[in-house]
């Protein structure tokens, strides 16, 4: 083959090559595009009417689209699930990250305040204590339990764990996390808000002053005046009060 021939072959290869590539990048970033259509739109129809009320019919009738092209991008129902919360759950760690660093330097009641006012209204958002607590997909079930776990409560333990080694709290901070774990639970799924005429998450504020600053004080005390610590007893000091 002649230098001329090679070049142009060469020249040839290299052309349809870039072709090629462009081609298989413009499709893939449609494809991106299209799945994200239907995450978003599977999203909005599952948080309105519930998964198991929500078919692939109906979602293809929002999306002007064929079953088989959603199947292309998600084989069944609880893969396109599993997509539309891992996007939901990202969006809900987003905003608890910004909250924690708008906190940044404020008194460590402000960012307890702050971070659990944004979980509880990001969770009361998505209906996360509905989805982890009620009837159908076992599966379901766990992987909220274990995101909101992830995203929301090691945060918080971690939190507290902070104020303790700063000497903040008197109380230990696997306890704090647990009632406030409670407080947060039990608000989003209680009709309480609606019965105080308030929201969740000033139900919830409430309840953080109450852990960490108590709900009994005293007639005498003053605005700057300490307030009583709690003593938590150890095992020991439960022996010694049994033999004396």
């Amino acid at each position: 083959m002649s230098g001329k021939n090679v070049l142009t072959a060469w020249g040839w290869g290299a052309i349809m090559g870039t072709m090629e590539t462009k081609s298989v990048s413009q499709v893939s970033e449609r494809d991106g595009q299209r799945a994200d259509m239907i995450v978003e739109a599977a999203g909005r129809l599952f948080f309105a009417s519930g998964f198991a009320r929500v078919s692939m019919d109906d979602l293809a009738r929002e999306l002007g689209m064929s079953k088989k092209t959603i199947y292309r991008h998600f084989p069944d129902k609880r893969s396109l699930l599993a997509a539309v919360l891992d996007r939901t759950f990202a969006a809900v760690e987003r905003t608890l990250v910004a909250a924690a660093e708008d906190a940044e330097g404020q008194p460590f009641g402000v960012r307890v305040q702050r971070f659990l006012i944004a979980a509880g209204s990001e969770l009361g958002r998505i209906g996360a204590a509905q989805l982890a607590s009620g009837r159908g997909d076992v599966m379901l079930r766990d992987y909220v339990e274990q995101r909101v776990d992830a995203v929301v409560y090691r945060r918080l333990d971690e939190l507290f764990r902070d104020g303790h080694r700063q000497g903040l709290l008197s109380a230990p901070p696997e306890l704090l996390s647990e009632i406030t774990r409670g407080a947060l639970e039990r608000l989003l799924t209680s009709q309480l808000p609606h019965e105080l005429d308030s929201t969740a998450a000033d139900l919830l504020r409430a309840t953080v002053d109450t852990v960490l600053y108590g709900a009994i004080r005293s007639a005498h005390t003053g605005i700057g005046d300490e307030q009583p610590r709690v003593v938590m007893p150890t095992a020991r000091n439960d022996e010694q009060e049994v033999g004396s």
